[in-house]
Order: C-alpha cells, then sequence, then structure tokens
C-alpha cells in the first residue's frame, strides 16, 4: 500500500490528522518528563525512611516486646541504714578526795586551842578556834573542833546544828563525816535521845567501817 501524500488527501483532513499525530507526540513527552522526577524520588524517599527520627515525645519508659498500656515494674533495693559506729560515751572517773588536814597556822590555834579546853577554859578555846575558821573557813574540821567545845560547855543543840555543817562541807570525806556523826550521837545522847545517838553512832561506824 503506498504512502498518501498531501496532494492526495483534501487540505482539512490533512490538518486534523496532522494536528492529532503532534497532539499524541506532545502527550508521550509529557508523561516521560513527568516519570523522570518520580524515578530520581524513590531512591531518596527510600533513605529519608531509613533515617527516622524519633518523636521527642514518645514515651521511653516502655521496654521492649512490652504490651502498650502495661506499666513496667522497677525493682528497688532495700535502703539499709548504717549502724552506728560512735563510741560508747566514757564514765566519768570519780576523783579521790584527799582527807581534811589543817594547815600550819591553823593547826597551831587548835593545838591553842585544846590546851586551853583540857585548862577548863572552853570559852577562851573558842575564841582560838573562831580565829583559825578566819583562816580556813570552809575547814569541815574546824567546825568540829568548835562543835566538840560546845558540847563540852553543855550547849549540845548548837554542837549539833555546827557537826551537821561540818557534814555538809566533806561531802566525799568519810572518815571527817565520821568524826561530825560521833558527835551529832554525843548531842543526842547528852540530851537523852538514845535511839537517835545510836542511829548517828551507826552512821559514823558505817562510813569509816569500825561497826
Amino acid at each position: 500500500m503506498g504512502l498518501i501524500g498531501r496532494g492526495d488527501v483534501p487540505s482539512g483532513r490533512y490538518r486534523r490528522a496532522t494536528s492529532l499525530a503532534n497532539s499524541r507526540r506532545r502527550v508521550s513527552y509529557d508523561c516521560r518528563m513527568l516519570r523522570t522526577p518520580l524515578l530520581w524520588c524513590c531512591p531518596l524517599y527510600a533513605l529519608l525512611a531509613g533515617c527516622v527520627v524519633p518523636s521527642p515525645y514518645e514515651s521511653r519508659s516502655t521496654a521492649p516486646n512490652q504490651p502498650v498500656g502495661e506499666v513496667a515494674t522497677v525493682q528497688t533495693q532495700p535502703v539499709t541504714t548504717p549502724e552506728s559506729t560512735a563510741p560508747a560515751e566514757a564514765l566519768p572517773i570519780p576523783i579521790p578526795v584527799r582527807p581534811r588536814t589543817f594547815g600550819a597556822a591553823t593547826k597551831a590555834l587548835v593545838t591553842q586551842a585544846q590546851a586551853q579546853l583540857n585548862a577548863g577554859n572552853e570559852s577562851l578555846a573558842a575564841a582560838t578556834i573562831e580565829r583559825a575558821l578566819r583562816i580556813e573557813p570552809d575547814n569541815p574540821l574546824l567546825w568540829i573542833e568548835l562543835a566538840k567545845i560546845r558540847h563540852q560547855e553543855g550547849n549540845d543543840s548548837q554542837a549539833e546544828n555546827l557537826a551537821r555543817k561540818a557534814l555538809a562541807m566533806a561531802s566525799g570525806d568519810g572518815k571527817t563525816q565520821a568524826t561530825a556523826w560521833r558527835v551529832i550521837a554525843e548531842s543526842y545522847r547528852a540530851r537523852g535521845r538514845n535511839p537517835e545517838a545510836r542511829d548517828a553512832a551507826a552512821r559514823a561506824n558505817a562510813l569509816d567501817g569500825s561497826g
């Protein structure tokens, strides 16, 4: 079958056939142009799909392979309190109390007062002991000496008070306290208070171990 020349086809039909052919060629070209970007984009989309960045709002507390809606159980170790290693408080060591004695000046006055008392001069002996008390007012032995003088004078009530004052001042000194209790016992006995005298004497014996 031979080719149809332009002269064999009427002009109107030839123009329509040419326009239709040109339209088909443009459509084919447009389709090729549309497919070309898609072919380049497909590898790019695949690459981007592999670099998925997790959303900052995703919960990180869900353990792998844990069903949605279940809360992960966190195991905690019991807190142990360390035992106190502070050393025990040491008990205070009692300091031994030295027996009371007389100073040099008071010893001389006490010796003088005893001589005066033996001579029957009670008032002068009391005055001598009071001079010694101005030197050592906190010495319970001097108060005991004055209590003995008052007892010999017959002033047993004052003798008891002076001996009790010496008893309070001689705290911790068992020997001096025992001497004070014996003066108290003598003052009770002089006033006929024998049960109290026996009790005071027993206290004296317990303190110096002579009972």
